[in-house]
């Protein structure tokens, strides 16, 4: 036992520090490092929302937002953020086997599924190829599939869109990487067609785009589709027309989302090359309704972007399940000369212009679809009276501060301040009690404009 050194008599002892030892002093640095601990406690929670604050609001609210905010550039770019591989399909599930293309990304969740189908007697792997790791970058998983026959149906082509999307959610080798709650479907000609059959047997989907839907052995209609559906078609399109396309159109309900974009200057082939023009559209309108990225309105209400394109039907705003109308997020960059889109309100209820006409004649019935800080879309429908007419003519007088920027549907003129806008070659034989509409985008603040309508 050691024996403890005892100070000479006399000696005083060294004043004892309280802090140094003992039950005190112990129980006086715990609170010391505790509040040490707090207080860096704090400074981490303090970063941690200050993170918080500054993602977007959108990325918050929705989970399936993927990818940076985007622009006019980057949605026209050949190529999105994500990394992309591809696995083959064998045949035997329902359709022809076929290729994945889907984002290597595994940190951000699952993504949305989008299946396509080539056109009549035509292989995906010769013709649709291209858009396979183009819409995989974007991030989406893509099952692009070769048909059972070349000469499948139309109907035949949706069921085996289907049975892809059935396929990729359930037993092939990217199932983890998919939402089965979002899918889409693509395809070109009969493969279009393919499309509007899947739509209307399975409503479930979440945006459906057909490339110049047609098919040589029957016509659809699309009274019962529920689902968005989109419309890409070519200008000189002699196999698909512009007026097939026109009655299909027409058919859809008025509160199914939908919009019809014709590319200048293509034929029916366009969408078996790879096509910017076709990919700026397409995709924007996969990733607001499959994705619910409300970012992506933007580039479509309206256009961000309308070179190359001849006709642009819509019915904005476009505001997926959840979604609000939204601000852009990014200004749009190497855009042509226009202004940044702007984000689109309901405009005030609208108004109708003029008396009922002469047997024989036409009016026209304006209504402001859209309006925003400096702009607004309008749509005007021309009506025949008692009697058919072949061609219709519209003049108004523009407001001050007004001017169109873009039309659709019809031939404008403007001469000042006052506007013509005739028949397109497509909508100008009207039978009575027939109509026709056509829409522009203007600069201004909407009006309630005095329209005049003859006929020849």
């Amino acid at each position: 036992m050691r024996a403890h050194a005892v100070p000479p008599p006399g000696t005083r002892r060294p004043p004892t520090d309280s802090s140094a030892s003992g039950p005190g002093s112990r129980s006086r640095s715990l609170r010391r490092a505790m509040g040490r601990l707090m207080a860096a406690a704090v400074a981490v929670l303090g970063l941690f929302s200050a993170a918080i604050a500054a993602r977007p609001a959108s990325a918050a609210d929705n989970p399936f937002q993927r990818g940076p905010n985007p622009t006019v550039a980057s949605v026209a770019a050949t190529r999105g953020t994500f990394a992309t591989a591809q696995t083959s399909v064998p045949a035997g599930n329902g359709f022809g086997g076929g290729v994945i293309y889907y984002p290597t990304d595994t940190s951000q969740g699952t993504f949305g599924g989008v299946a396509i189908v080539p056109g009549y007697s035509a292989l995906f792997a010769n013709e649709e190829a291209w858009m396979g790791p183009w819409l995989a970058s974007f991030g989406f998983v893509v099952i692009g599939i070769e048909t059972n026959s070349r000469t499948d149906s139309a109907d035949a082509r949706g069921t085996q869109l289907l049975a892809a999307l059935d396929y990729l959610t359930q037993r092939s080798s990217v199932r983890d990487r998919v939402d089965p709650n979002r899918l889409s479907v693509v395809g070109h000609s009969a493969g279009g067609a393919g499309v509007l059959s899947a739509l209307l047997r399975r409503p479930s989907l979440k945006a459906g785009v057909g490339l110049a839907p047609g098919s040589p052995v029957g016509n659809y209609d699309l009274y019962n589709d529920r689902v968005p559906t989109m419309f890409i078609s070519g200008q000189r399109d002699t196999t698909v027309t512009q007026s097939y396309l026109n009655g299909l159109y027409s058919t859809l309900p008025a509160t199914t989302p939908s919009a019809w974009v014709e590319i200048t200057g293509v034929d029916h082939l366009f969408a078996t090359r790879a096509n910017t023009t076709e990919m700026r559209v397409l995709i924007p309108w996969l990733k607001i309704w499959v994705d619910n990225d409300t970012r992506y309105t933007q580039f479509l209400c309206p256009l961000a972007d309308s070179s190359n394109i001849s006709m642009y039907r819509n019915k904005c705003p476009y505001v997926p399940p959840g979604g609000s109308s939204p601000s852009p997020s990014a200004s749009p960059s190497s855009s042509p000369s226009r202004s940044p889109s702007p984000s689109p309100s309901p405009s005030q209820s609208p108004s109708t212009s003029p008396s009922p006409p002469p047997p024989g004649a036409c009016v026209a019935a304006y209504h402001t679809v859209n309006s925003w800080p400096g702009g607004y879309q309008g749509e005007v429908t021309v009506t025949t009276g008692g009697s058919a007419v072949n061609g219709w003519t519209v003049s108004w007088t523009l407001g001050s501060g007004q001017t169109i920027t873009q039309l659709w549907n019809g031939t404008l003129s403007t001469s000042g301040s006052a506007v013509t806008v005739k028949n397109a070659s497509f909508n100008g034989s009207l039978p009575a009690g027939g109509s026709a509409t056509f829409g522009f985008l203007a600069t201004g603040t909407p009006s309630t404009p005095s329209f005049t309508c003859t006929s020849p």
